[in-house]
């Protein structure tokens, strides 16, 4: 028979295993979000990136940007429209989303909407029984491209334009016809613009986008003020050098003055998540003219770094000819772009690297996270970083790699947590080559020359909480001009 010790003995040893079997077991949970938060929505709108804006409608055929009003619907006659042409180049330029402008300030509607007589329905074209956004949605649709819509508030046309409960329940009437019409819209696109001598007019923006948001419940909404995705405050595709996602909602005024600055940076205390999304077009004008060219390859790369590479998704206008279609030329620079994107970024130079961090929360949170490719991984360190040396990752690049010389860093965040960096310095051999601000879904540094170290630091400030990165990466931009990186 077994001794009193030697039974409490076994059983201490049998405790001892269990606890560590359950300990085993016990995975470590994801750092508390910092508020505010992205939406699901949001959050598949910022990953795709590059998104396209079409400009087509009266404006096209009367060489103009800014319509009066009193055109006749007979001008309309593209006579070889192929919204399948604008989609294919939109994949060219690497898009996933298209918008199209349904409406411009002229009122000119592009659809045959029962609330109007100034639509396609009054112009020659296919009889007057075409339909450019049923057309646009379809070609999308086939193409495996998202659909949205522009539908401007100004309406330089209908007589009710002024009348403040009988325009809004027209621009009502038309959401409802947009929205309920023609299947998903991924996205839709509100702004307060205007001419200085316009009517005088209040527009029901909140009950627009609450009528919105009934109709098709996983859209985002664009406007000055969100509130989902909110104007970056130019038209230069060039987000702020600071950009946070975060903003204080009740301080914009949708058409207002003096905002510009606010929304190009954000706010680091916003209490609202609303990411900037950066409008520009392929040409000077949006609608297309005869006597303008697309922006050179150069100049659309810059764009990029400075829209997409500073937390901003762009939105890149090309505006079909009166004829029905984006011009060769055009497509030609949009596929030159899409394939130099492309080549930029679809080789990382920090594959294979050794990544080490100043702390590691748990096995889920690895240094070794930032290399994987994947969203939904992140790194994260524990919170006494912070408070003692500062936070760091490094990725020690395996031998043979320093002939592999690298002028691009791609630093993430995991955003679906909340947004966080607010200061960083990359370092490579110990040199410091790049500094910043805010990072949010990706910050793009173009080094001033190539480099080719082994061992590339990142450095991070965050007060808001720690910092937690789903990307770093090293890449060679073959494209830019020395005198511009």
């Amino acid at each position: 028979m077994a001794s009193p010790l030697l039974c409490l003995a076994a059983a201490a040893l049998a405790v001892a295993v269990l606890v560590s079997a359950t300990e085993a077991w016990r995975a470590t949970p994801p750092p508390l979000p910092v508020l505010p938060i992205p939406s699901a929505p949001q959050l598949r709108w910022q990953r795709r990136e590059v998104i396209m804006f079409f400009h087509f409608g009266m404006n096209t055929f009367t060489d103009s940007e800014w319509g009066t009003g009193s055109e006749d619907p007979s001008l309309f006659r593209p006579a070889g429209l192929n919204a399948t042409q604008w989609m294919d180049a939109a994949r060219a330029a690497g898009a996933s989303l298209v918008i199209l402008v349904a409406k411009h300030h002229d009122g000119f509607c592009l659809w045959p909407s029962d609330y109007t007589a100034h639509s396609v329905r009054a112009s020659p074209w296919r009889g007057g029984r075409g339909d450019v956004v049923r057309e646009f949605v379809g070609a999308a649709r086939a193409r495996g491209l998202d659909a949205g819509l522009y539908l401007s508030p100004w309406d330089r046309h209908d007589q009710r334009y002024g009348e403040e409960v009988a325009y809004n329940e027209y621009y009502e009437a038309q959401l409802h016809e947009l929205l309920t019409g023609y299947g998903s819209v991924s996205e839709i696109w509100f702004d307060g613009a205007k001419g200085k001598n316009a009517t005088n007019m209040t527009y029901h923006f909140q009950e627009w986008f609450q009528t919105v948001k009934q109709l098709q419940r996983s859209i985002n909404i664009f406007s000055d003020d969100g509130p989902d995705v909110r104007w970056v405050g130019d038209e230069k595709g060039y987000a702020g050098t600071t950009c946070w996602s975060t903003v204080n909602r009740s301080m914009i005024t949708i058409g207002e003055a003096g905002i510009e600055k606010y929304l190009n940076a954000g706010d680091p205390r916003g209490r609202d998540w609303v990411p900037p999304e950066c409008d520009v077009s392929i040409r000077p004008g949006w609608f297309w003219h005869k006597n303008e060219t697309a922006k050179p390859l150069s100049q659309l790369l810059e764009i990029y770094y400075n829209s997409v590479g500073r937390n901003c998704v762009l939105l890149l206008n090309a505006p079909p000819n009166s004829t029905g279609l984006v011009e060769d030329a055009d497509i030609a620079r949009l596929r030159e772009f899409g394939a130099a994107v492309a080549t930029v970024f679809g080789t990382d130079l920090a594959a294979g690297s050794e990544a080490r961090a100043s702390s590691e929360r748990g096995a889920r949170f690895a240094a070794r996270n930032v290399m994987d490719g994947r969203d939904d991984t992140y790194w994260a360190p524990m919170a006494e970083d912070g408070r003692r040396n500062g936070y760091w990752i490094e990725l020690r690049r395996r031998p043979g790699a320093r002939a592999r010389a690298f002028n691009v860093v791609r630093i993430q965040e995991h955003v679906a947590l909340g947004q966080r960096v607010e200061r960083h310095a990359v370092y490579v051999d110990g040199a410091p080559v790049a500094n910043g601000t805010t990072v949010g879904h990706k910050r793009l540094h173009r080094l001033p020359c190539p480099v080719a170290g082994t061992t590339v630091r990142v450095w991070i400030t965050a007060l808001r909480g720690p910092p937690l990165l789903s990307a770093v990466g090293l890449h060679y931009d073959p494209f830019v001009a020395s005198d511009t990186m």
